[in-house]
């Protein structure tokens, strides 16, 4: 029999629709992304004064900016979303309100291999993938203008990708997302009534419990959340308490290279290289908020930073829309169960 289940950190309801019960196979592909014409991307060396001048890269010493040789390069977006240049202003007309649409969007080129998805890269590629992440976050935060940068990755048309070319992009807004945001209060509403932080506690019960813990490394858990949205949802948090991804050791973006390769490797084996986004939740800017100086005082304790892995295998329909339910026919148990089985 189908279940309602609520999820305490997103305060949000899912159908698990047990009747259903899909199986992985019952997800598979039906036709592949094109890649498109090797030499014609943006994105491979040899084309780099085809996108915007570098911010990051990382490559020999000696490589000349904007030239072939490196290994990981962050770009501006070519068509962004917000732009960095500018003034920020708010402006209230009624019950509206616009703010200008100061930010940054950026293109984190994971590879100059075309055909080289993070699946099959080097871990030690992953690591530097994570660690332009990390610089590229704490370099931000130093803008007073941005309240968040969000660190995305869309694998495949189906989820966003405009591109093949393996890359992930960062949005930096002068606003904390909603979601996000939603996260934050719960975290501190959580800390102040029991002095825990609400994801460390998640941690210890998943753990205790272990049906829905696909696995665990030296760093992190791998977990099919208790409400998951969709199946084979999946949550990558660090097993000890940390809040903010800029703040990450080498040695934890070391094991979480290793971890992304074997997780992502698994779900192709599993649902046939689905279309999925892959999205880093962290603290918001550190500078306060005018007028609310103690906003997030307690985020360094109640906060947990993470992953949130969701492969676009099912349709949100009118249902879904209208309810703000989800509809998982893939009970989050018999989804870790399949992970810790994968190849």
């Amino acid at each position: 029999m189908s279940e309602l289940r609520f999820d305490p950190i997103r305060r949000r309801w899912t159908i698990i629709a047990t009747e259903r019960r899909f199986r992985p196979h019952e997800f598979r592909r039906r036709e592949p992304d094109e890649p498109g014409e090797l030499g014609a991307c943006p994105f491979e060396w040899g084309n780099e004064e085809t996108t915007p001048p570098e911010i990051l890269a990382f490559g020999p010493a000696d490589r000349p900016r904007n030239a072939p040789g490196w290994q990981v390069r962050v770009v501006a977006n070519k068509f962004p979303a917000l732009r960095v240049e500018g003034e920020l202003t708010r402006e209230g007309v009624g019950i509206f309100d616009r703010v200008a649409g100061v930010g940054a969007h950026e293109v984190i080129i994971e590879t100059p291999e075309h055909m080289r998805p993070m699946a099959d890269m080097e871990v030690g590629q992953i690591e530097l993938v994570l660690r332009a992440w990390r610089e590229r976050l704490a370099d931000l935060r130093r803008d007073p203008r941005i309240r968040y940068a969000l660190i995305f990755k869309n694998h495949g048309r189906e989820a966003g990708a405009s591109l093949y070319h393996p890359h992930s992009q960062l949005i930096a807004t002068p606003i904390v997302p909603v979601v996000v945001k939603g996260e934050l209060e719960i975290a501190r509403d959580h800390w102040r009534r029991k002095e825990r932080c609400i994801f460390c506690d998640l941690i210890l019960q998943e753990r205790a419990l272990g049906e829905r813990v696909a696995w665990e490394s030296e760093h992190f858990m791998l977990l099919e959340p208790f409400a998951a949205s969709f199946p084979f949802e999946t949550w990558l948090l660090p097993r000890r308490h940390q809040h903010d991804f800029a703040a990450a050791s080498d040695p934890t973006l070391a094991d979480l290279a290793a971890v992304l390769r074997s997780f992502l490797g698994r779900v192709r084996s599993l649902l046939s290289d689905p279309p999925f986004n892959l999205i880093l939740h962290t603290s918001p800017s550190p500078h306060p908020r005018a007028g609310l100086p103690e906003y997030w005082t307690t985020i360094e304790l109640d906060y947990h930073w993470h992953l949130e892995f969701v492969p676009r295998i099912t349709h949100i329909a009118g249902f879904e829309w209208g309810s703000g339910y989800s509809i998982n026919p893939t009970p989050p148990e018999e989804a870790a169960r399949y992970l810790r089985e994968a190849p």
